[in-house]
């Protein structure tokens, strides 16, 4: 045996058939869908600020601060060195970035702002938002949709509507009205209701008089406090009148902090970088929003917004999953092909794009109901009901297609140095937030028949696809027999409101979407001829023009 040559040294980690880093990339203008629907649905105007952002939040120091604020979630601390009571959350340095980055872009306040097309403008800031770091969206969103409901009562809006508008974020903890911007939290559920909010016990009691806009002192907890280190929060309790909407603002008028307790932060699957809290009221100071007993009526308002982010936030996500699988699909090789020239793969990898159109495009549309139901009662109507139909169907297919995008990787996309996994735990969320999929798919009914113009508002942007798919007008054929045979029973609510989606996916993609994208939908979600997972059947797609389209390039 000849002697080893101990200057011969082995080559074991050159790195070769590695994808770069899926980072400097504009998250807005390497977007076409995004693109087409923002101008078609009335933010045209803010094109330049878009894509300013969008470079923005694909860039490779916004990707290094969310890896950062999820390696190091928020830190309850319930008392000071000193002993005294703070109940405070501490955060990373990173999520702050990210607060700021997000605030000051106007993610919460462009809405209000007076500019055109203002919540379609909301909704693509938060769409590149939500796919840079979602954890930040909850504190953004409730910021965003508290407005309406804090208007109920305009003395106390006059007060913090500057606060929303001011698009700064201040993280110290102090009285609101020494800051330069503030956040708006929520505190709703309990132990014992969920959903039910009307099994609350939390209890209120004038300080001094009853009525809108006075002071009571709240007693009670909350099982979820959405983003506890906000400014004030938007709860519900039991006043003489019945229940009840309060505004509850961490430090109360006379500077001292009020009485509300952090008990603990939750751990949660996902959005771990935000801070989740259950909450105890002590005697909290707090002012009545609206009348006693209509805090339902009041807080609603507030809830119909949050659900446009609900939706807003699985198709950012679809976007980010599938843009990320189309990077690795053509940047890896396996079996002496690129990943993305394998049929089989661009089966899959086409569909995934087919379905985030889809989903883009009706979160867009329904965006500009929300801009148009300021002077339209028929953008009111169809805003009522397409709502909860997209916040129910696009919740509903994300886990699986980030799932599907996730497998696209190999064994790469399942470690957590790829933005994989955090995605994936964050996909179910926005399905459970705001109502989960049967509360959402009852309130549908409860639409339905409350306000019967609702059905015929959406029937009608439907059937503005009429002619142009035969598989998309058999679909909307059989919704009409369906809706025209009667009332719907709880048991098929699911069925409907899934069959109602589809056809408004296929309409808005008939009408604005390239033919390739558009027939390829309605073939396989609305005809006979679909597969049960992604890629399953793809015969007669143009995978091409759909792909090319797709791509995201650097």
């Amino acid at each position: 045996m000849a002697p080893r040559n101990p200057r011969v040294k082995l080559a074991t980690h050159e790195v070769e058939n590695q994808p770069p880093p899926f980072e400097d990339v504009n998250l807005y203008s390497s977007d076409a869908a995004l693109r087409e629907a923002v101008a078609r649905e009335g933010a045209g105007p803010h094109e330049k600020r878009l894509t300013a952002f969008g470079a923005r939040t694909g860039s490779a120091e916004v990707a290094e601060w969310a890896q950062q604020a999820n390696r190091n979630p928020p830190v309850l601390k319930t008392f000071d060195r000193f002993g005294r009571r703070i109940d405070e959350a501490e955060f990373h340095p990173a999520y702050h970035a990210l607060m700021t980055l997000g605030l000051e872009a106007g993610v919460s306040s462009a809405a209000w702002s007076g500019v055109a097309g203002g919540h379609v403008l909301h909704t693509a800031l938060e769409f590149l938002m939500a796919q840079a770091e979602p954890s930040v969206c909850c504190p953004l969103t409730m910021t965003y949709a508290a407005l309406p409901a804090l208007r109920h009562q305009p003395e106390v809006a006059a007060q913090w509507e500057p606060r929303i508008l001011a698009s700064k974020y201040d993280p110290s903890s102090r009285p609101a009205r020494e800051k330069s911007g503030a956040t708006i939290g929520m505190a709703m559920t309990e132990k014992q209701g969920g959903s039910d909010v009307r099994a609350n016990t939390t209890r209120a009691e004038p300080l001094d008089a009853r009525g809108p806009g006075q002071t009571y002192t709240l007693t009670g907890h909350k099982w979820f406090c959405s983003a506890p280190m906000c400014d004030a929060f938007l709860t519900l309790a039991y006043a003489q009148g019945g229940l009840s909407c309060f505004l509850v603002p961490r430090w109360r008028d006379d500077g001292e902090r009020n009485a509300i307790q952090l008990m603990r932060l939750k751990d949660k699957l996902g959005d771990r970088a935000n801070a989740s809290s259950e909450i105890e009221y002590h005697g909290a100071h707090a002012v009545l929003i609206g009348e006693e007993g209509r805090g339902v009526r009041t807080i609603i308002e507030m809830v119909h917004h949050t659900r446009l982010d609900c939706i807003l936030a699985p198709a950012a996500y679809m976007r980010q999953a599938l843009a990320n699988a189309l990077w690795h699909a053509a940047h890896r090789t396996a079996f002496q092909r690129r990943l993305i020239d394998q049929p089989l793969m661009r089966a899959v990898l086409a569909d995934l794009a087919v379905e985030s159109e889809a989903a883009t495009a009706l979160t867009f549309r329904i965006a500009r109901s929300f801009d148009e139901s300021v002077n339209d009662e028929a953008a009111q109507l169809f805003s009522r009901i397409a709502t909860p139909v997209g916040k129910y169907w696009v919740n509903k297919r994300v886990v699986g297609f980030v799932f599907e995008a996730m497998e696209c990787h190999g064994g790469a996309g399942y470690v957590e140095e790829s933005v994989m996994p955090r995605l994936y735990r964050q996909a179910p969320l926005n399905s459970i937030w705001e109502g989960s999929g049967n509360v959402i798919c009852l309130d549908v009914l409860r639409a339905m028949a409350r306000e019967p113009e609702t059905v015929a508002a959406f029937l009608a942007e439907l059937d503005k696809a009429h002619g142009a798919n035969v598989h998309l007008d058999r679909a909307i054929g059989a919704i009409k027999d369906r809706l025209a045979a009667g009332g719907v029973a709880e048991s098929e609510a699911r069925f409907l409101v899934e069959r109602l989606a589809l056809a408004l996916q296929g309409s808005l993609l008939v009408r604005h979407a390239p033919t390739a994208v558009a027939d390829a939908f309605c073939t396989t979600r609305l005809g006979d001829e679909g597969g049960r997972v992604y890629g399953a059947n793809t015969t007669g797609f143009d995978t091409e023009a759909i792909l090319s389209r797709a791509m995201a390039a650097a």
